[in-house]
């Protein structure tokens, strides 16, 4: 099991708090994003990020490695189980988000 790390702006240290704080980082909603449906090289990735520099996104995938969300294998990077089950809850999110832009 990974360390438990501050949370800004946080002082619990909720596991709410950690995850809002690490998806809430620059790129890291939308790199999971790219990933849901299939594994992708970092060449892919960055392409499908439109401006992310390979720094930021090096420095977003260690992270989300590091949160056990995304692994790395030959064929690329891709969500853990943990990352997968994340991704429901996104969708999930996601199709609630469609019916609140259409509210009249």
């Amino acid at each position: 099991m990974k360390a438990k790390t501050a949370v800004r702006g946080s002082r619990t240290g909720r596991p709410i708090m950690r995850l809002l704080d690490a998806l809430g980082k620059r790129w890291a909603l939308r790199i999971l994003w790219e990933l849901k449906d299939e594994r992708l090289t970092f060449r892919e990735l960055r392409e499908r990020c439109d401006a992310v520099s390979p720094t930021s996104l090096n420095a977003r995938l260690k992270e989300l490695r590091d949160l056990d969300l995304l692994d790395h294998d030959e064929s690329g990077f891709g969500h853990t189980k943990w990352g997968k089950q994340l991704g429901e809850q996104l969708m999930a999110l996601s199709e609630w988000s469609k019916k609140w832009d259409a509210r009249s």
